[in-house]
């Protein structure tokens, strides 16, 4: 028996958006889109013309028609186009950050619970193929450093360059380290808007753990790179490459004539490098997680990015935004 599609609506017909509409359409087999809302009537006309799709008249108008609501709108517009979404009990996902302020995350995580619905948090890195390629690897993580650098672009700084990048970073960390977070240490400067553009951050966790994150939307080169240190291991993954690594120190293969070998010294016994690049899979990373979404309303799961998460997210966010206004308010002074 043909599974049922999920009847989808889009708001947002931005940059993001038309992504979103596009890959959408690929999902036919889960989705079936029934049409967007934007207030725009350029990007409006755009997405009528290029893909034939009905322009609904309100969110109002479009929660009403369907089963599911994905949220791709500027930021600021995320909480109330969610908590409509919400009172109408309809499954949401949400773009990246959950929303605005750390009060309306909360407020969403309580509705959510109360309207018995799937959300999805798009946080998009962790359906990257480099990220998904080393998950079994990831064996109590001690160190973590991560750099998320763009060249500027207007797009985005209605919100600082920790809800812009460094959420994405946040998240990652999040989910690879199980464990309460201790103490947030920043800094940042802004450069060309009214919120900070770079950003530095060090997370401490109550199990040794740290991890230091940079973000910077000013940079003159694109780079999204993180690195995992852990005993006997050391992880890299470029999530704008594609690409991962996993170095691993074992003990010495004496049947290895190729072995590179270290020396610990004080008298312990070489110890051998292996050097491990893991299958990474053609995928698109947003088809996927809409992919998810779909599958996780089917199935009655819980999605693999959830409210929680976009929460969570968002607490450790607002606790480095509080550090750089402490900050910058002492140098004011």
């Amino acid at each position: 028996m043909e599974k049922e599609r999920i009847k989808l609506g889009i708001l947002g017909a931005g940059h993001l958006g038309k992504i979103h509409i596009r890959l959408a359409l690929e999902l036919e087999d889960h989705f079936e889109l029934v049409g967007f809302f934007d207030p725009d009537e350029e990007k409006s006309e755009f997405v009528k013309k290029e893909y034939g799709l009905h322009r609904f008249d309100s969110v109002e108008d479009l929660v009403a028609h369907v089963d599911a609501v994905d949220i791709v709108t500027a930021t600021l517009s995320h909480f109330e186009s969610a908590m409509h979404s919400l009172r109408n009990s309809k499954h949401v996902f949400i773009e990246k950050p959950i929303t605005n302020t750390l009060e309306e995350a909360k407020k969403l995580v309580d509705l959510a619970h109360e309207a018995n619905v799937k959300v999805q948090v798009g946080h998009v890195e962790r359906f990257n193929p480099a990220f998904e390629a080393v998950q079994n690897h990831f064996d109590q993580v001690l160190f973590i450093e991560t750099h998320r650098l763009a060249q500027f672009n207007a797009r985005g700084t209605d919100v600082s360059v920790v809800l812009d990048l460094m959420i994405h970073d946040i998240d990652i960390t999040l989910s690879v380290v199980k464990a309460n977070l201790r103490k947030v240490s920043a800094s940042g400067v802004s450069v060309v808007s009214d919120s900070p553009d770079i950003c530095n951050a060090r997370l401490e966790f109550d199990n040794g753990c740290v991890a230091n994150l940079t973000a910077s939307r000013i940079s003159l080169k694109n780079m999204r790179k993180s690195r995992f240190f852990q005993r006997n291991a050391y992880i890299t993954v470029d999530f704008m490459e594609r690409k991962s690594e996993v170095v691993r120190i074992k003990d010495v293969d004496p049947d290895d004539p190729f072995a590179i070998l270290i020396d610990p010294g004080e008298g312990k016994d070489p110890r051998q490098i292996y050097f491990d690049n893991p299958e990474v899979r053609d995928q698109n990373a947003i088809k996927e997680e809409l992919r998810t979404f779909a599958e996780s309303i089917r199935t009655n799961q819980s999605p693999l990015v959830t409210v929680e998460d976009g929460y969570n997210a968002m607490h450790v966010a607002q606790q480095i935004l509080d550090q750089l206004t402490y900050s910058n308010s002492i140098f004011a002074h």
